[in-house]
């Protein structure tokens, strides 16, 4: 290859790497999987290596990938958050090993998994969380303080005085992802594609209450910075670490032979589809601290640690047939169903296909041999046809509704959708997010029962579940069944409700018709209108015969509403079978106004506050819920437009930067003596 050659194909090896590390680490939406990514980074890296004129200082194998976002204060690392060097060989770990001795002499490694979530570091004063931060590009991080403290457990107080600083991998279990998958796909949102994208995504979330439900977890793998420098290795401060509460790796041990390095590495990559979280990989760690300082590091990488990347476990199989499902909000969604097939320990029989767009792109067709793999180990997917034959047969989104056989539109490349908003498939999952937290907040009423609501005629829209009593309910079988199980586990679970659970249920009913308009008009679930553009259209209108009437011009005065929300909502009024649905909802006594700014007690409404510490009271989410419903605005960030910073115990950095700012600060019986004046 020519040095021209050379320098054509590192750009194009660069501006792919650039774009896809902003996917990543930036918006949290991968397109390619990291084993595709750390190829590209490979290639990179093999180029530079054979043209060191070619190794530019800002060169994607010199710098980790990401940099903070403005949305959140920038943290200037005190001690750089590295990346790791990957190895996808026993060859390259060999090689590793033996630049190791080769500076240093004999040397043991501690071994643990890799875990496949989001870097942070957090940082302790005498025993308390005083802030934590995204690792950004290493150098410069995201503060996520109030995000980080959602984490259950990662302990709020540990029995240290002084400083200590620990970095950690923040992830999502497997359970909790697929439940948030599934939440998801209830709902009509754009799916996780994996568990380090959901991770990422909900730690950096402006609402630390979104944050909260996400239930995130931490491993915390490293000791960044320690006022007494008394622990002298690795294995060590893990030791220590794990004493002082912190969850650490499940299993580390001290490994010096290659046969003994590799044998834990096939172990560790053994049992990996048996752990709660998600890795990618094994890291080993050089375990003397000295011997770390002697190696040092590159721009980029320690030379002390070197990760090992198991490749993501692929099986051709046969692809029998595409099938339609038809989402809450009528979006058609092609699901390929397989020839079952054994991978990443579970037998998969179906996969996404997300759209008619990425089968065309793929030139799937049913009857042809394709190769299927699990996204980030959870979701099956097909990367690519391996085999054609002259009886596969192309496929083509119906013109009409699979299940009610009214006709679809197609919105775009990517979007088909049922236009018969009164259509079956769309009902269940209308109806469970209608009564869903977010929405009318209905407890008790579950997809299970709802779905046995709907098989016995009991409702056929939310106007019906105003009608329910509790003879109606008692004796409804409440059986949830997977389709794996015997017949005589399903009869054990096919049980009725009861007249206790029964009577629960309707007084969840009759308790949501004194919810705020804003709750109903997002019950709805009008396309394009989440949870804050329904408060915001409710706070305008105040009641929702002023919603129906108003024009376009109306709605897209309220600042953060655009003009897909604003046709939404004019679209969704035009139909009469909708207004017959809000004429019925009134008569059941369900109220239609908004209860916020129309009470008396809107006086915060000029007011930001900014919540830091531990309340004597009141949860942080509680205290917040109090000032948005009298009007008040509750942010993260201090900043010289914060009205109060309203402090509890251990309040952290926060109160240093309002103290600078001259920013009031408040304790809570200060909070509640000013609203009292109210």
């Amino acid at each position: 290859m020519t040095y021209e050659e050379a320098a054509k194909l590192a750009k194009k090896y660069m501006d792919e790497i650039n774009y896809h590390n902003k996917k990543y680490y930036e918006d949290d939406a991968p397109e390619i999987s990291d084993f595709e990514y750390d190829g590209l980074l490979k290639k990179l890296e093999n180029l530079e290596n054979e043209f060191p004129e070619l190794s530019m200082f800002d060169s994607p194998t010199k710098r980790v990938g990401g940099r903070a976002l403005n949305k959140f204060e920038p943290v200037s690392h005190k001690v750089k958050m590295e990346s790791l060097h990957n190895s996808f060989s026993k060859d390259e770990i060999l090689s590793f090993h033996e630049r190791v001795i080769k500076t240093v002499g004999d040397v043991s490694y501690v071994i643990e998994p890799k875990i496949d979530g989001l870097s942070v570091s957090v940082e302790y004063m005498n025993g308390m969380i005083f802030r934590a931060s995204t690792r950004g590009d290493g150098e410069t991080g995201e503060d996520i303080t109030e995000n980080i403290k959602t984490i259950k457990s990662l302990p709020k107080n540990i029995n240290y005085k002084g400083l200590l600083e620990v970095r950690g991998e923040v992830y999502i279990s497997t359970k909790n992802f697929n439940e948030l998958i599934e939440k998801q796909r209830l709902s009509g949102e754009k799916l996780f594609k994996n568990p380090r994208n959901a991770a990422a995504g909900s730690l950096r979330q402006k609402n630390s209450q979104i944050t909260a439900k996400r239930n995130l977890q931490i491993i915390v793998f490293n000791i960044q910075r320690k006022d007494n420098e008394d622990i002298k290795n690795h294995k060590d401060s893990l030791d220590y670490l794990k004493k002082l509460g912190f969850p650490v790796p499940p299993f580390y041990n001290l490994y010096s032979s290659t046969d003994d390095i590799f044998r834990e590495i096939e172990n560790i990559n053994m049992i990996r589809n048996n752990l709660d979280f998600q890795i990618d990989g094994a890291v080993l760690k050089v375990n003397d601290f000295k011997q770390r300082e002697i190696l040092g590091s590159t721009s980029k990488y320690p030379r002390w640690a070197e990760a090992f990347k198991y490749p993501p476990e692929e099986k051709t199989t046969k692809l029998l047939d595409i099938e339609i499902n038809v989402g809450r909000t009528g979006i058609l969604t092609p699901t390929a169903v397989l020839e079952p097939v054994l991978i990443s320990g579970t037998t998969v029989s179906r996969a996404t296909l997300h759209n008619e767009e990425f089968i065309k792109s793929r030139n799937i067709k049913i009857g042809d041999k394709v190769l299927l793999r699990k996204a980030g180990e959870i979701i099956p997917e097909i990367v690519k046809v391996t085999q054609s034959f002259p009886e596969s047969t192309e496929f083509n989104m119906p013109k009409k509704c699979p299940s009610c056989g009214c006709n679809v539109i197609k919105e775009s490349n990517v979007c088909t959708r049922c236009e018969n908003i009164n259509c079956p498939a769309q009902l269940v999952r209308h109806l469970i997010h209608f009564a869903s937290r977010d929405a009318m907040n209905i407890k008790s009423l579950g997809k299970s029962i709802i779905e046995n609501l709907v098989n016995n005629g009991l409702a056929a829209s939310p106007v019906d579940f105003y009608k329910l009593e509790v003879d109606s309910l008692k004796n409804l079988k409440k059986l949830e069944q997977k389709s794996s199980e015997s017949d005589e586990k399903k009869k054990s679970k096919n049980k009725i409700l009861g007249q206790k659970s029964a009577e629960n249920i309707i007084n969840e009913i009759k308790k949501s018709k004194n919810n705020s308009l804003e709750r109903l008009l997002f019950g709805f679930g009008i396309l394009n209108i989440g949870q804050k553009a329904s408060f915001l259209i409710s706070e305008k209108f105040k009641e929702i015969d002023n919603i129906i009437a108003a024009k376009k011009d109306e709605t897209l005065q309220i600042e953060g509403i655009g003009e897909k929300i604003a046709d939404s909502l004019i679209e969704y009024f035009k139909i009469d079978q909708n207004l017959q649905v809000i004429e019925k909802l009134k008569k059941f006594g369900v109220n239609t106004g908004f209860l916020g700014s129309s009470s008396s007690e809107q006086k915060l409404q000029t007011y930001t506050f900014v919540l830091t510490g531990t309340l004597p009271n009141y949860k942080r989410d509680e205290m917040a819920g109090i000032i948005e419903k009298m009007g008040g605005k509750v942010t993260n960030a201090i900043s010289k437009n914060t009205s109060f910073l309203l402090a509890g115990d251990n309040p952290g950095s926060k109160l240093m930067k309002a103290k600078n700012l001259g920013v009031k600060i408040i304790n809570e019986d200060e909070f509640l003596n000013l609203i009292q004046k109210h």
